[in-house]
């Protein structure tokens, strides 16, 4: 078995991991990440899916989606996933390839490094978009040709901004 899916699998099934007031990821190496919540964050994620149910027919909507990448479990905020992305996959965790849309809103403590390595990886697991919601409610997207000017899957995506 990978060594990164053993982990994440040991940290999924791990009750001190249960209900913790943050998110976790791990790097390749197995070094465990912690990310603080925020409420405005939890509302942003609420406010993309909101996003995606109105502007995407089927499919589901995960919030907190797991993905094994070459860089260890990376976790989108948010992600859209095909009702043929679920028949194949359903809920394994971590999903060993990308959803077709994965969404991360921006925290104090990412940096620019960390979000473009998320992009390229989500996109090299197979995502079609890569959205990043900031902390002004600007959503950007990109493909695998790189920035692109709208989504391709969604008319809007209009988030408050974080005061």
């Amino acid at each position: 078995m990978n060594p990164a899916l053993s982990m994440w699998q040991d940290i999924v099934n791990n009750p001190v991991f249960k209900n913790l007031p943050f998110k976790v990821e791990t790097t390749r190496g197995g070094l465990v990440l912690m990310s603080p919540a925020s409420n405005w964050h939890g509302s942003a994620q609420s406010q993309v899916g909101f996003a995606l149910r109105k502007g995407i027919r089927g499919g589901e909507i995960i919030n907190e989606c797991s993905i094994l990448t070459s860089e260890g479990v990376k976790v989108a905020d948010v992600a859209w996933a095909s009702d043929e992305f679920m028949n194949e996959h359903g809920y394994n965790t971590p999903y060993p390839v990308a959803p077709e849309i994965c969404v991360e809103i921006l925290s104090p403590g990412n940096t620019g490094a960390e979000i473009d390595s998320k992009i390229n990886l989500y996109l090299a697991k197979g995502a079609l978009e890569v959205w990043i919601v900031d902390n002004s409610g600007k959503v950007v997207f990109y493909d695998k040709h790189g920035l692109i000017k709208k989504s391709g899957f969604v008319k809007s995506a209009k988030i408050r901004k974080r005061t």
